[in-house]
């Protein structure tokens, strides 16, 4: 009807034109319009009633690759010399209610994905998905020793493969929303989630002899969640499940001469169900969830010796609940408060195994320990706006953990931290925090039953006492409408002041930056660079006291730029580099004179692009990317240091990768 009440108003407005002042004193009101010689049905509206549409794109990639190290998979989206293919797709469709897209990258390929989403807009919506991921972590790893039906096979011909793990993902979901009953809103939702792990990973077994080999992998995990929903005008409460199965379709491995040599992972489960909610009243919010969970493993152990535990009974029993609080005190103040609890209570069962000592199997037994942990956390924080564009903000945060059987039972962590927002100055925005932590709990109990550190003056960083101090600040500056600048800078300091062996202090501080420029209207420029620094002290005690200084330096450098506008708009230009880089070094004082070494990378990745654009509905792109890596093999010993070690050889990286990619794209108008 708007189309004919605007005809109405044209028709009055003419009128008044043409009576002049005597007309402004008739009622010339919409009521009063005379519409009976308007032809209604050429005036109707056209948006009461919603068109069909199909909007997107859908294309298709082609391309080759050349690279010396299947380790390039993990960023170019495949590692095999030759020819690829991919499917990507970005499409919608709308029309009397309904809704459904389909989104795919690169789909074919190593790394590739789909989504599919169907459903009626505020009634039910149907998703489906499927992903490949795959992720090489070694390449030419050489091993003699066979795997066949759970048997280790020595075989005087060497193997050679890659540690590359391949993940397919699917998963299927559903969310329907009831019709309204006594005003409330009633939803429901499920998903089910399949994951299938193969390939081969990095593993190692010290007895009979200390042997790294390449472990195959075959796995399945299951996921399932459902819940329901329910809604008022100022609350909102939800009942869920949550489960989860693993099964390890490949078992113990065993040498010809030595049975039960390595365990493998073994199936387990988990279920966990879970009740939440919200209300808000006035100008506060107040939310509580509680989840109850159960973990059950139920599968034969191996042993050092002697037979395998058939049908271990294992079950961790969780507890979990959280309660917040927020509320605005007046326009300036507002405070906050949460709590949160929970329990790992082990009901696993006892059992005496044989004890593994240095050479020999001592013949002694020991029974396993139950350990249970309690975790309390209270956090308070409160926010108070000083004056326009500042804003002050504070917290302190209380967290209690009791551990059972442990050689620290209790660890009390309490923090101070604050944060002040400037949005005042023209142009810039600043934040400021600072925060203080220590860590006490109770005195160290090292013997037999609670630990089996033989030191009694060893300190395990995440029990030992601890101060922590942390300065950081963030800023983003716009001198120019064109140009923005984004920096940020942290430094934090632990003082483990009570250990004598063990961590002793950790710095970790750094920065980073970004610059965006749009120079022209057709060119835009971007650069970033970000480092980091992580450095710690630590002593021990092996033969004679020794202390070693640990430096872990991070830096990634990148620059970027995009050029559109050319052949009339139908041309687009693209340049991304990256340069990353990675290094640690370990030196030790007092034990030896050599260090123990360090572990270096870097990555050289260059992205050059043009796209055009064909006709408004048809773009050809051509994409060219070249990465160039390399790395260390940080667990690198030599056989000879180690007596009877095999080894899977050197796993370092160092190769050149290039992959040409011409991409063609359909557009729906």
């Amino acid at each position: 009807m708007r189309s004919i009440n605007h005809f109405s108003l044209n028709l009055i407005t003419l009128a008044l034109f043409c009576t002049g002042t005597n007309a402004l004193a008739a009622d010339f009101g919409i009521q009063h319009a005379n519409i009976n010689s308007i032809n209604k049905a050429s005036y109707q509206c056209k948006q009461c009633v919603e068109p069909q549409s199909y909007t997107g794109s859908v294309g298709v990639s082609a391309g080759v690759i050349y690279t010396d190290d299947n380790h390039s998979i993990n960023q170019l989206g495949t590692g095999s010399d030759g020819a690829v293919a991919g499917v990507n797709s970005d499409l919608a469709y709308q029309g009397s209610g309904y809704r459904a897209n389909v989104q795919a990258h690169q789909l074919g390929m190593d790394h590739g994905f789909i989504q599919i989403q169907v459903g009626q807009l505020g009634q039910y919506k149907f998703d489906l998905d499927y992903q490949n991921i795959t992720t090489n972590h070694g390449s030419n790893a050489s091993t003699n020793l066979w795997q066949n039906n759970g048997m280790f096979i020595p075989n005087e011909q060497t193997r050679v493969l890659d540690l590359e793990l391949q993940r397919l993902r699917s998963s299927i979901g559903v969310e329907y929303n009831f019709a309204s009953v006594l005003g409330l809103g009633l939803s429901s939702y499920a998903r089910y989630n399949l994951e299938e792990k193969t390939g081969h990973r990095s593993a190692s077994l010290t007895s009979p002899k200390p042997i790294n080999f390449a472990e195959a992998v075959d796995e399945t995990t299951d996921k399932f969640s459902a819940g329901v929903v329910l809604d008022g005008s100022n609350w909102l409460s939800e009942l869920s499940y949550n489960g989860s199965r693993y099964d390890n379709n490949l078992g113990d491995l065993s040498l010809p001469y030595a049975p039960d040599v390595y365990s493998a992972t073994p199936d387990n489960q988990a279920h966990q169900l879970s009740l939440s909610g919200q209300y808000r009243l006035a100008s506060s919010v107040f939310s509580g969830r509680v989840v109850t969970g159960r973990m059950i493993q139920d599968q034969d152990l191996v042993q050092v010796s002697g037979n395998p535990i058939q049908n271990w009974d294992g079950q961790v029993d969780t507890l979990n609940a959280h309660l917040a609080a927020s509320t605005r005190i007046s326009h300036r103040l507002r405070l906050g408060a949460s709590y949160d609890y929970s329990k790992r209570d082990n009901r696993s069962s006892i059992f005496d195994f044989t004890q593994f000592e240095y050479n020999p199997v001592s013949g002694a037994f020991k029974q396993n320990t139950a350990m249970d942990i309690d975790r309390q956390t209270l956090k308070t924080d409160a926010s108070y706006h000083i004056a326009s564009g500042y804003r002050l903000q504070a917290g302190y945060n209380y967290k209690q953990v009791e551990r059972s059987y442990g050689e620290r039972e209790d660890t009390l962590d309490q923090e101070l931290w604050s944060k002040l927002n400037i949005r005042a100055i023209d142009k810039l925005t600043l934040d400021l925090g600072l925060s203080y932590s220590d860590r006490g709990g109770s005195n160290y109990q090292a013997n037999e039953l609670t630990t089996e550190e033989t030191e009694s003056l060893m300190r395990k960083y995440h029990l030992a006492d601890r101060k922590r101090t942390e300065v950081n600040a963030r800023a983003s500056y716009t001198p120019l409408g064109w140009l923005t600048f984004d920096g940020r800078t942290y430094y934090a300091n632990e003082d483990y002041n009570a250990t004598e062996i063990g961590l002793t202090q950790a710095q970790d501080y750094g920065y980073d930056v970004n610059v965006h420029a749009q120079i022209t209207q057709p060119l835009s420029l971007y650069a970033f660079a970000s480092q980091q620094w992580i450095e710690s002290d630590q002593n021990g005690d092996q033969a004679s006291v020794w202390h070693s200084e640990i430096k872990d330096e991070f830096i990634n450098l990148g620059l970027g730029a995009t050029y559109s506008g050319l052949m009339q708009d139908r041309l687009i230009l693209g340049a991304d580099y990256l340069f990353a880089n990675s290094a640690s070094n370990t030196g030790v004082n007092g034990y030896t004179t050599d260090n123990y070494g360090s572990y270096y990378s870097y990555n050289h990745s260059l992205n050059l692009y043009g796209q055009y654009l064909i006709s408004p509905q048809m773009a050809l792109k051509l994409a060219y990317q070249f990465e160039r890596y390399f790395d260390t093999d940080s667990a690198t010993v030599s056989p000879e240091s180690i007596l009877g070690l095999i080894t899977l050889g050197d796993l370092n990286h160092n190769y050149n990768a290039h992959q040409l990619m011409l991409t063609f794209s359909y557009k729906l108008l």
